[in-house]
């Protein structure tokens, strides 16, 4: 754990109790802050006081007397309208901020790398670390994926903190002091927070302001235009990446092919298992850029792409039975992320559904032919069946553990090489889920309760006499 300093005998509210807020609480403790929080959620409250967390309804809080509030990210801050206690605390003239802020103040004496964007921020940030790991470096990942960045280990001048952000941090964190910074892109997401297209795109070009690297990938409109402006203002150094097109001047990808600024061939990422499909080129050329602004040989990033083991919940294969995989891709919450899934497989029986986003699958019309059928569950059940329309057969599933045995069964049945069963729900998973892990992993028990019974029932048919024979 890292010890959150700078407000040692200082008050602090904390407030949402999942793990990053319990996460914070604990690592201003152990910096000697007062910890007073709150969760809305009984059963959170009861978790922290039973880890020794001071409990303090805001309601009766002098906020006079605080010196911060720490906010879990998933509690609004602006949009659709700011939560009551946020209200309570900018009243009083509080500062509000979150867990990656106490990070940043903590002073850390590893380099810290961010990374943000709409898609491939898990993958990117789970990539980096693996290619300095593999290059001998000391690193940790956290943030947004998996561990939250304050119950990481502390690291030495010579390690690496890579931080996966997404845009509720990002507005939690104003110091955004980091060494190196990534935006990979921006489509639309979470505009029901954000308010706007453009509030959403001026919350992550924040994570790239400072001294230090910018990686910007400029492939979209907004990440052209913050490239741009990053390229005529003073302080940060500014790389631009970019896919489909070898371009001087930018780390770019064409034909599977990862080329530096220079033009020089540095891997070639087919034959880079770990990154399957087009959409992992942008990931692999920012994940080199980090690298190589760390200090690594070229030689070195190209051996760990070549050796990267995959991101859990992204385009994983979990299991497989009957010729039929089963691929968890839990971290496709928006259409956009799904749309990258399912570039990569041409018979597809989809799991999709959840709690829909802006937009919701219109954008994905044009994957319509590989689908042979669809199975919805969630929230977005109804207004995903009505944009498939007539166009894909579909089955009303409404649950993950009645669409999974549904799909496994259709695509058993019409038994079509390469098939496969896919989760990428194009939606986020908190109408049944407490996150995208939870429902990747109550996925892959599923798939592999499938795939045992599958091949418990190929044995046994191979123990069992022919009819008229002998065994």
């Amino acid at each position: 754990m890292i010890s959150a300093g700078g407000f040692s005998q200082q008050t602090l509210a904390v407030f949402g109790l999942a793990r990053s807020g319990l996460s914070a609480a604990r690592a201003l403790m152990a910096g000697g802050a007062r910890v007073l929080a709150w969760d809305d959620v009984p059963a959170r409250r009861d978790a922290a006081a039973a880890a020794g967390i001071t409990l303090a309804d805001p309601d009766g809080l002098d906020w006079r007397a605080v010196a911060a509030l720490v906010l879990s990210p998933g509690v609004p801050l602006t949009h659709p309208a700011p939560h009551p206690v946020v209200a309570r605390a900018r009243a009083a003239g509080v500062e509000v901020i979150g867990d990656v802020e106490l990070f940043l103040r903590s002073d850390p004496e590893a380099k810290t790398v961010a990374i943000t964007g709409t898609n491939g921020k898990s993958t990117t940030t789970a990539l980096v670390a693996h290619l300095l790991r593999s290059a001998g470096r000391p690193a940790e990942a956290g943030g947004n994926l998996g561990v939250p960045v304050l119950d990481l280990p502390p690291l030495e001048a010579d390690g690496t903190y890579v931080v996966e952000m997404s845009s509720y941090q990002i507005d939690l964190t104003p110091s955004a002091g980091f060494d190196v910074a990534v935006l990979l892109n921006i489509t639309p997401d979470h505009l029901d927070r954000h308010g706007s297209m453009a509030a959403y795109a001026a919350v992550k070009e924040r994570l790239l302001q400072g001294p230090g690297i910018a990686v910007v990938g400029i492939d979209d409109e907004p990440g052209a235009a913050i490239a741009g402006r990053l390229a005529g203002a003073s302080g940060r150094t500014l790389v631009r990446v970019t896919v489909g097109r070898r371009v001087l001047g930018a780390v770019s990808v064409a034909a599977g092919v990862l080329y530096d600024e220079q033009g020089e061939a540095l891997a070639d990422l087919g034959v880079c298992p770990g990154l399957p499909g087009e959409h992992n080129w942008q990931n692999a050329a920012a994940a080199f850029a980090v690298a190589r602004a760390l200090g690594l040989e070229s030689a070195a990033i190209a051996r760990g792409l070549a050796s990267f083991p995959g991101l859990a919940h992204r385009l994983e294969r979990v299991a497989a039975a009957a010729g039929i995989r089963f691929i968890n891709d839990s971290k496709a919450t928006n259409a956009e992320a799904a749309a990258r899934a399912l570039a990569c497989f041409e018979t597809i029986y989809w799991i999709a559904g959840g709690r829909a986003k802006a937009g919701g699958i219109e954008a994905l019309r044009p994957f319509f032919p590989r689908l042979r059928h669809a199975f919805l569950i969630g929230e977005a059940m109804e207004p995903f069946a009505r944009t498939l329309g007539g166009a894909v057969p579909l089955t009303r599933a409404g649950t993950l553990e009645r669409a999974l045995p549904a799909a496994f069964a259709l695509a058993r049945r019409d038994d079509i090489a390469g098939a496969v069963v896919l989760l990428s729900p194009a939606a986020a998973s908190f109408d049944q889920f407490s996150d995208f892990e939870a429902r990747g992993r109550a996925f892959t028990a599923l798939a592999g309760a499938l795939a045992k019974a599958e091949a418990a029932a190929g044995e046994g048919a191979a123990g069992r006499p022919r009819a008229g024979g002998m065994r």
